[in-house]
């Protein structure tokens, strides 16, 4: 949740210099558009969507190269939807944080029976930190780019944020310097760089700190709620079989609010088989 955090702030608060960076062109006024779309609502942490004349830039940043649905299934969805919504040009990016050899991090594309479509994918690894040294907005990513020596790269960043005159723009870039940094660096490395005291008056690290507890007591529900449908099972049924229980695991709140609803109408095991298996074919 971190790094998608400070990913988006950055794409939102320095959209001209990620517009100049993956379209290559001067943009004055860049709009940052609203992630939920028609049909149903899409709302990713990672994801950011800005509109540069005539034209849509999406963005969506990756720490791991699997995700559910499949990241080339999503992009097309999100093509879709953007082109019914606003019906200009749509340019899509997905760039990968964090360095793997996996080969989902090198698939540019959705290909099915009948349908074929591309989008563009940037390994931050591998990219020259020049440019990103060259932009405050960007300059967190370069904590990630190719380097022979990236302790130098660090100590080069940290000089580069030291140089940032305005105190509350020092303090934002810094933490998420020190965010993403936490991908590649040991952390005893980062804080020899970077001062704490800074970090925490940014305005990143007290949205961090907020979703943080907002976080946390939506965990300590989802909890409660899944306790309580074990007991109920367990009480009907007796000893619930692991795969099941592992199921129940993946439900949401909201999912397990329903399914204990629901087996006050179960005659037996198979109806929760029978419930579960038709909630994983919603998703």
């Amino acid at each position: 949740m971190t790094y998608d955090n400070a990913c988006k702030y950055l794409a939102e608060n320095y959209p001209e210099d990620f517009v100049r960076w993956l379209l290559g062109r001067e943009v004055e006024n860049v709009e940052v558009l609203k992630t939920e779309l028609s049909i149903e609502p899409i709302l990713a942490d990672s994801l950011t969507f800005l509109q540069a004349g005539n034209l849509i830039l999406q963005v969506e940043f990756q720490t791991l190269p699997y995700s559910s649905p499949p990241i080339p299934l999503r992009m097309l969805d999100y093509y879709v939807r953007l082109k019914r919504q606003y019906g200009c040009a749509i340019a899509q990016v997905v760039i990968f944080l964090q360095e793997t050899t996996s080969e989902l991090a090198y698939i540019d594309r959705y290909e099915d029976t009948n349908t074929y479509h591309r989008y563009r994918v940037i390994r931050l690894w591998q990219q020259d930190p020049a440019l990103f040294l060259a932009n405050p907005g960007l300059l967190p990513l370069a904590t990630l780019t190719r380097s022979d020596s990236p302790e130098n790269l660090l100590a080069q960043i940290a000089q580069r944020v030291a140089t940032i005159e305005e105190s509350t723009r020092q303090q934002n870039i810094s933490a998420c310097v020190e965010i993403l940094a936490g991908l590649r660096f040991e952390e005893t490395l980062i804080a020899q760089l970077f001062t704490d005291d800074i970090m925490r008056e940014s305005v990143i690290y007290q949205r961090i700190l907020r979703e943080g507890r907002t976080e946390g007591l939506q965990q300590g529900l989802q909890q409660e709620a899944r306790s309580l449908v074990m007991r109920q099972l367990r009480r009907r049924f007796g000893k619930i079989e692991p795969e099941l229980e592992a199921q129940i695991e993946q439900l949401s709140l909201s999912q397990l609010e329903e399914l204990a609803e629901a087996l006050l109408d179960f005659t037996a095991l198979t109806d929760l088989t029978n419930w579960l298996d038709s909630i994983e074919q919603q998703s």
